[in-house]
């Protein structure tokens, strides 16, 4: 769909769009753009993760950075995921999306959080992000993302700036209701205009985090780019998605072999597990182990006899 922003629409034009990821690319330039909005898929996550609002906020902005990257790489069937792990107040933050503009997260407090605006590097006594893309297919490829500044976008700017991506730009915000972010890269190929990509990076720095997670995205790129040529694609809708189910699940305790599954079975009566994503809780019982082993035994093929 092409329009130009501020446009007339049988949509309430006020109405802010929710959980939706909208691209746009700024005409006679090779900068394209994304603008995405986390709400009812941000506070799941948030609602499983136990940790004070500073902890969540950078978990809403980590999921709204993933999201972003995810929808602009191909990955048709994989994932991207950022993780952070480490000693500090703030030792686990887990975020992942996928292409197919599903996506999950988690973030886990040990320690009350130092008060002041401290660095992430303190925050999370860690000095990395691992950046893991899955392309569904092969190995994953992974990037370490040197933990600088204060908030997640200061480090993955940071990164983008240091390595041989494409010249990328984020801005991120989130709250207790809601997250936001907006993407610009530059393409491969010449500018004719050479000052573009700098002047159009300056129109964006001037968004406050109350405008990226309160305006429609219409009257954002509007408010930024209304000097500028943009062609908008329709919004697609995002949703928190798990993944977690008890398949899967059977799948680990089988890995852990019988004897071993058994002596759980024996201390404790049942082998409990309780996905950290989702909070759905799933119980084996003696009868469900047996029958986990007998369907793993069927499934083997035997072993071919010589003579």
């Amino acid at each position: 769909m092409s329009a130009t922003p501020g446009q007339d629409s049988a949509a309430d034009p006020n109405a802010r769009e929710r959980d939706q990821v909208l691209r746009f690319v700024i005409e006679g330039t090779p900068i394209r753009g994304q603008w995405v909005s986390l709400d009812a898929s941000w506070r799941k996550c948030s609602e499983n993760s136990e940790a004070d609002p500073r902890a969540r906020q950078m978990l809403g902005e980590a999921l709204a950075a993933v999201t972003l990257l995810a929808q602009s790489l191909k990955i048709d069937g994989g994932q991207i995921t950022l993780q952070i792990r480490g000693q500090g107040p703030v030792h686990l933050l887990v975020a992942q999306a996928t292409r197919e503009r599903s996506l999950r997260g988690l973030v886990r407090r040990s320690a009350e959080l130092p008060a002041g605006d401290v660095d992430l590097e303190r925050l999370f006594g860690a000095t990395q992000i691992v950046l893991t893309i899955d392309q569904g297919q092969g190995e994953p490829h992974q990037g370490i993302v040197p933990l600088k500044g204060r908030r997640i976008s200061d480090a993955l700017q940071h990164y983008f700036e240091t390595s041989e991506q494409l010249p990328t730009r984020l801005w991120l915000a989130a709250d207790e209701h809601s997250a936001a972010g907006l993407l610009l890269q530059r393409l491969p190929g010449e500018l004719e205009d050479e000052d573009a990509w700098n002047r159009i990076g300056k129109l964006a720095d001037t968004v406050t985090d109350e405008e990226l997670l309160r305006l429609p995205a219409m009257t954002l790129l509007h408010r930024l780019f209304h000097e500028e040529d943009l062609r908008l694609f329709d919004a697609e809708p995002l949703r928190f998605n798990c993944g977690c189910s008890r398949e899967r699940i059977g799948r680990v305790i089988q890995s852990l072999g019988r004897d071993e599954a058994e002596d759980i079975i024996g201390e404790q009566g049942v082998i409990r597990v309780t996905c950290e994503f989702c909070n759905a809780r799933h119980d084996f019982d003696a009868i469900d182990v047996a029958g986990l082993f007998e369907d793993a035994t069927r499934s083997t093929p035997p072993t071919p006899t010589r003579h």
